[in-house]
């Protein structure tokens, strides 16, 4: 089948497109979720009252992962029947054109309903570019990687999630000292706008990309499948449903970057004091990734993924009530000791998923299995909110029970930091 990598200059291309499409996908990702915390309550569903309107910007942030399964298969199918480079770039266009727009939109006191419906509809959209953004870099990355070292350069593609992520706390950082009027009334779109010219850069870097030698090797035997997600549901069922259930060990993720902010300000934490110090274990996320990464190309995939998720399972237990605790430096311990263990899990997911299925449907399988778990994931705020009556250990426990299901989904799927990834390799072991 030829060579299953890409060259060295190639392959850190690659990964620098995986870094800047999933940096500018988070970056709009961490932008709603802290505007949903902070402001679009008051902005787009105020009549609701104060708990209420946080409530609903909650599950319009949710909204968008019910697209992204549907982003999955449109992406999925492009990605794989196209090519990798098509689908990114579409994706990342799609993302960044309608984080713009939600900057520009008008609020509830302006347009009345239209407002909110209109907010559903651009969160939709960037749902559905989301579905095949992380999968199609994870793809690209991994194929182009050395065999040795595919986790080091698939793990870029989570490095820009968490740099993604810190610029977006860092933009809402520079705007969150303004007075609360002025934030209301056009402070917090400013980050917003911002999305644009990320997503300009990011085009430019994925555009320089080729495809992958082991996918052209394959569209050259004529071994490209007419429907991707067909196949890969009625041939790798049990690896889609795998990664569905280790998707879940993003809740650590949610808990961290979109409950904790609105937790820990209805408990006296201020939004200013808790962005700071959230960019800062965002930070050390950024500096444990790749040494996450390397161990797993070293000793393999489960045993760093079952490891993180057990450890962040426990942790939850402590970090809930530090994060309730009012106290600054307990909030901020509590979110290192989480980031530390959850990280590993984070990089390690990066080549685990797109391992488990053969070149031919990689793109659709990682994709449409991931994004079905994200939609517990999207929800996970909203769902922990309503579980704060029952206490804090309810809300703890149900961000332990996804880890430890997400553990569980490793401990039964084979490992695969070995396996080739041509299409005959990739079956084996299934």
């Amino acid at each position: 089948m030829g060579t299953a990598t890409g060259t060295p200059s190639m392959a850190k291309r690659a990964a620098s497109s995986a870094l800047m499409g999933s940096a500018v996908e988070y970056y709009d990702f961490t932008l709603f979720a802290t505007a949903s915390a902070l402001f679009l309550g008051p902005v787009f569903f105020a009549p609701l009252g104060t708990g209420a309107a946080t409530m609903a910007a909650f599950l319009t942030f949710g909204s968008a992962f019910v697209a992204r399964p549907l982003g999955a298969v449109l992406f999925g199918h492009l990605g794989d029947r196209v090519g990798r480079r098509a689908a990114l770039i579409w994706s990342v266009t799609v993302m960044g054109a309608s984080t713009t727009a939600i900057g520009l939109l008008p609020g509830y006191a302006a347009i009345g309903t239209t407002a909110p419906i209109l907010l559903l509809v651009l969160r939709l959209l960037q749902g559905l570019s989301a579905g095949g953004e992380q999968a199609g870099s994870n793809a690209l990355s991994l194929e182009h990687a050395p065999a040795t070292e595919r986790n080091r350069y698939a793990a870029w593609t989570m490095q820009g999630t968490s740099l993604g992520t810190l610029l977006g706390k860092l933009a809402f950082l520079f705007v969150v000292w303004l007075p609360q009027p002025t934030l209301l009334a056009w402070g917090w779109r400013l980050p917003f706008l911002v999305a644009g010219p990320l997503m300009l850069v990011a085009l430019v870097i994925r555009r320089s990309v080729i495809e992958p030698p082991v996918f052209t090797d394959l569209a050259a035997s004529g071994g490209l499948v007419r429907a991707p997600v067909t196949r890969v549901l009625s041939r790798h069922g049990r690896q889609v449903l795998a990664v569905a259930v280790g998707t879940l060990f993003a809740v650590g993720g949610a808990a961290l970057n979109v409950y904790g902010l609105s937790f820990a300000t209805s408990r006296g934490t201020s939004a200013g004091s808790y962005l700071a110090m959230i960019s800062v274990v965002t930070a050390l996320g950024l500096v444990l990734q790749p040494l996450w990464a390397r161990l797993s190309d070293r000793v393999g995939r489960r045993p760093v993924f079952i490891g993180s998720c057990l450890a962040a399972a426990v942790l939850y237990f402590a970090y809930l009530p530090a994060l309730g605790s009012g106290n600054l430096l307990l909030v901020g311990l509590g979110s290192a000791a989480m980031m530390t263990a959850w990280t590993a899990a984070n990089a390690t997911s990066a080549a685990w998923f797109a391992e488990l299925f053969p070149t031919e449907v990689r793109y659709s399988g990682a994709a449409l299995g991931g994004q079905a778990g994200m939609i517990v994931v999207g929800f996970a705020p909203a769902i922990m909110t309503s579980l704060e009556p029952a206490g804090w250990l309810a809300v703890a426990g149900f961000g332990a029970g996804c880890l430890l299901l997400a553990a569980t989904a490793a401990w039964l799927t084979a490992e695969t930091y070995t396996r080739p990834l041509t299409p005959a390799g990739s079956r084996n072991g299934r």
